[in-house]
């Protein structure tokens, strides 16, 4: 990977910064590639400058598995018990798998001089310090009744089931198709991700056979809502086919016509797709529907039946045919084994969905890198050529801007912003800004919307992107309700890295927007920091 200093500070250590040194996480995996020609197992600057003695980590650092071997591979170390010392004397505590470097050779490596008792001790020291604070040494053995009481509870099942609807993104719902009645008769229930309950649940879970993607390869012992199930549940009297229609990789499965078939009989079909889970191995060429699964849409739609599309995916896919005919768009992401009941009580209308994407999802894999806070340059050369109406489409065979943007989600309801209030219009650089807002439900049901807090540095030493995400708060309003909501801006706020990679806060002109994407801004205001 080639990160720069400030590029590793910028967009990759702010979680970790807020995972250690504001919430103390004591459990760290080193990560497998080379930064900057050095790979992690062996960097000293990583694991222990930047890990512990800048953000004060206090707990374990393990391998990778089979970790030692990038040290091998990238022929930085000739043998394992080289490697072996690299690793710990660069901060890895314990190998997360058997590998030779920490286990003989290790010894040898003590005897020889090449590695310090002081380091053994260190790495000892910190395994059984976190094994104290766990309470190992007191209580070594597992509850069994009480692991047999949390298994599934209820109320697990429940938490599963609201975690998946609060995370459903409305990406399209033209004419108000969404949400659909419950007096309907008849439903087709169409795609290879319809029935697929392994499917939702991501990678490295339970799995069996040829459905199994890594993980432990054993059968998934609680039954799992697909989406198929959750809509024949929520409908107990209408009549709910399913056909698979195709696979989502190339096959011979070929049911397309039988879809077809169904849709044509049914008041409204429901198209789940997406992508299959293929753990660390599953990098794709193309964020293209796979196998004939955008022809099976395709097919499906020019039935003429009202068609929702229902994505089941871990990554953004570019859908464009879908996004431009398709006239009801769901995004479920790995939406976990209440996913489908989840589903069934966004679209029957019992929860109004609220989700926003965490990403900015492209038109064409040829669009990658896109993200909402791009530099000032993109934004210029956007601007820059091209007529009035031209302005958006920098390449010469498509539009610029992403399919949907950063924070982009719909609502059953409408939301309208207003009375933006600033604490004051200027601030010390160690001072604090507080931001409030009024927002209303101003349609038909109850709702809840993400108010997004933008912020931009108008002029600075090192070039800034033109927003970048600060705060967002969900608020659920009835019909007609009104609320006041309000965020807090501070130093973290206002600082960035200068030349040297140090924090700094230069006085100057801020300015905020508040929205419900990061295309879709509301409202806006200035304030000033100054010495």
């Amino acid at each position: 990977m080639n990160i720069s200093e400030r590029h590793l500070r910028e967009v990759f250590l702010p979680p970790w910064i807020a995972g250690i040194r504001k919430t103390g996480a004591l459990g760290v995996m080193t990560s497998y590639p080379t930064i900057d020609g050095i790979p992690v197992h062996g960097s000293r600057h990583i694991m222990t400058r930047i890990l512990r003695e800048e953000l004060g980590f206090q707990g374990v650092a393990v391998s990778e598995g089979e970790g030692l071997e990038t040290l091998l591979y990238t022929n930085v170390a000739k043998t394992p018990k080289e490697a072996g010392q690299l690793a710990i004397n660069a901060g890895v505590d314990v190998s997360i798998t058997i590998e030779p470097g920490y286990l003989k050779p290790m010894v040898e490596s003590v005897r020889e001089g090449k590695v310090s008792m002081a380091t053994i001790d260190r790495s000892v020291r910190r395994v059984l310090e976190l094994k104290q604070r766990l309470g190992l040494f007191e209580y070594p053995y597992v509850d069994p009744a009480k692991a047999v009481a949390l298994m599934h509870a209820p109320e697990h099942v429940a938490l599963a089931r609201e975690v998946a609807r609060e995370g459903i993104v409305l990406l399209k719902n033209q004419g108000g198709l969404l949400p659909l009645p419950k007096t309907l008769r008849r439903v087709a229930v169409i795609g290879p991700k319809a029935d697929h309950g392994r499917n939702q649940l991501g990678d490295y879970v339970a799995a069996k056979g040829a459905n199994g993607s890594g993980g432990c390869q054993t059968d998934v012992v609680q039954e799992v809502i697909t989406p198929l199930k959750g809509i024949r549940h929520a409908l107990p009297g209408a009549k709910i086919t399913f056909v698979q229609g195709c696979d989502d990789l190339p096959s011979s499965r070929d049911e397309i016509a039988v879809a077809v078939q169904d849709a044509r009989e049914a008041e409204v079909a429901i198209v789940v797709v997406g992508e299959r889970g293929q753990g660390e191995t599953g990098d794709v060429a193309s964020l293209d529907l796979l196998g004939r699964q955008n022809e099976l849409v395709q097919a499906v739609v020019h039935t003429g039946t009202p068609t929702i599309v229902v994505l089941i995916s871990g990554r953004a896919l570019s859908i464009p045919w879908i996004a431009e005919h398709v006239p009801a768009i769901m995004q479920l992401g790995l939406c976990g084994e209440q996913g489908g009941a989840a589903l069934a009580d966004v679209l029957f209308g019992d929860h109004s969905p609220s989700g926003k994407l965490t990403v900015s999802v492209p038109r064409h894999v040829g669009q990658i890198p896109i993200y909402y806070n791009y530099l000032p340059e993109k934004a210029y050369t956007m601007q820059r050529y091209g007529t009035e109406g031209e302005r958006r489409k920098h390449y010469m065979d498509m539009d610029a801007t992403p399919l949907y943007e950063f924070g982009f989600g719909l609502s059953y309801t409408t939301f309208a912003y207003g009375n933006l209030s600033l604490s004051s219009t200027v601030v010390g650089p160690h001072g604090q800004m507080e931001v409030t807002l009024e927002v209303q439900n101003t349609g038909p049901r109850m709702g809840a919307e993400v108010v997004q807090l933008y912020l931009h540095d108008v002029i600075s030493s090192i070039v800034r992107p033109v927003k970048e995400l600060r705060g967002f708060e969900k608020v659920v309003l009835a019909p007609g309700e009104k609320k006041t909501v309000r965020f807090t801006l501070g130093p973290d706020d206002f600082s960035f890295l200068n030349q040297r990679c140090e924090g700094v806060i230069e006085p100057g002109t801020f300015e905020v927007m508040l929205g419900s994407s990061s295309a879709d801004i509301r409202l806006k205001g200035t304030f000033e920091v100054r010495e």
